[in-house]
């Protein structure tokens, strides 16, 4: 009997309760169950009737109100929208997300900061490069050879050399200028 009435609660006091009321109605004779029962059947069905009119008032109500969402120009999206954007101020006036974008903020500063160092140190070894020694060498070995190749471009003109992979063929045969 006691799984007959039992609510489905499993705290050891539910438990308990319903043991005493399984008990209780154990007690009792059988015509004294038998109006028990129909007691609570009349209970129960008062019951599902307020719960059936409560829902029928929630609906009309709820009609109710989108009625007048409606003529106030209050729409779906519109809804969804405001709380959207009261979800997003809750979060940003919370503590946490203070914090978060405190750390973000101080994360981001030192990484520029780091970056900022790399970028300095790459761009004073670059300008160190270009005033080195080999760098002025290659430089003016790549300047002789653009000339050595823009005079015989310039001259084929005229000659017997007519685009600039003829000149740089010829500037790197034997009989051609000397290639630095």
């Amino acid at each position: 009997m006691e799984e007959l009435y039992n609510t489905g609660n499993t705290s050891p006091a539910a438990s308990v309760a319903s043991a005493d009321i399984a008990a209780e109605f154990a007690a009792l004779t059988v015509e004294e169950q038998e109006r028990q029962r129909a007691e609570w059947s009349q209970e129960l069905a008062r019951v599902e009737e307020e719960i059936n009119t409560l829902r029928t008032v929630l609906a009309s109500k709820t009609r109710h109100a989108s009625d007048l969402k409606r003529k106030l120009g209050i729409t779906v999206w519109k809804e969804i929208t405001d709380d959207m954007n009261q979800g997003i101020k809750s979060v940003k006036e919370s503590s946490v997300f203070q914090r978060t974008e405190s750390v973000l903020k101080s994360t981001s500063e030192k990484t520029a900061s780091v970056f900022g160092t790399i970028t300095s140190g790459i761009s004073s070894k670059f300008s160190q490069m270009k005033n080195s020694e080999s760098m002025r060498s290659i430089e003016e070995k790549v300047g002789s050879a653009y000339e050595n190749v823009k005079t015989k471009v310039s001259t084929s003109r005229s000659g017997s050399v007519s685009s600039f992979p003829d000149a740089l063929n010829e500037n790197n045969s034997p009989t051609g200028l000397n290639s630095p």
